[in-house]
């Protein structure tokens, strides 16, 4: 029988065929499930051909009640407690990632993480203390959880998209200006893009940015490898 703590999910093969060259991971937000993202892949494929996308849901049945999942509690508003659910929540994240990779050949220079609300405070949390850079990180409408720690757990530091809607009323708009402040301090290449009057969801703009954003992390990857290649 499959643990609750191993996640599984839908995804979409490459639409190039073969095996993946490059894997993208969708993190859905608090209530919902790997379905949800997963309709982000068709309209990135045309500019990641070669991609697999895979969206897991979340590990924990979600404490709201029907089908959703969540990655931690909000039960607790406390800055602490939602610390301590993303850390628990990454421990399982990162073996997922892990196995992922290594079931496909692939590294994390082949890897993107998307995230969207409580997935973007996941996909934040895990890359930025990885050992090795995944290509890039998209975040839609979420914010940095585990800020004050940063600077002393970093491990690596991934190109980072963030977007945000100014209406958005589920995550305020003021953590999009805390979260790259908080990145840029700790050195990491943060994009950021404001999309005005858009809710707590992701619009055509931030779509097209954020496909482009993964194309070139997978780009740079690659030649920074090419590079380290030739140099031995």
């Amino acid at each position: 029988m499959r643990s609750p703590f191993e996640l599984s999910g839908p995804n979409q093969p490459p639409r190039a065929g073969g095996k993946p060259r490059h894997l993208v991971v969708l993190l859905h937000g608090f209530g919902s499930d790997g379905n949800d993202l997963i309709g982000l892949a068709p309209h990135w494929a045309a500019v990641l051909p070669d991609t697999e996308f895979v969206s897991p849901n979340a590990p924990f049945p979600c404490e709201m009640g029907g089908f959703g999942h969540q990655w931690f509690s909000f039960g607790d508003r406390d800055p602490q407690a939602i610390l301590a659910g993303t850390k628990a929540a990454a421990n399982i994240l990162n073996a997922f990632l892990d196995e992922a990779l290594a079931s496909r050949g692939l590294t994390d220079r082949e890897l993107a993480l998307v995230g969207f609300s409580q997935g973007t405070m996941m996909a934040l949390y895990v890359a930025l203390r990885r050992p090795q850079a995944v290509a890039a990180v998209v975040g839609y409408s979420g914010a940095l959880v585990g800020a004050e720690t940063l600077a002393a757990e970093i491990q690596s530091r991934p190109p980072v998209l963030l977007v945000h809607g100014d209406a958005d009323t589920m995550v305020p708009v003021s953590e999009l200006a805390r979260a790259a402040t908080a990145l840029k301090e700790a050195g990491v290449a943060v994009t950021v893009e404001l999309r005005p009057g858009l809710p707590h969801s992701i619009d055509e703009r931030g779509l097209t940015l954020g496909g482009q954003f993964i194309a070139r992390g997978f780009a740079g990857q690659s030649a920074a490898g090419e590079a380290a290649a030739k140099a031995k």
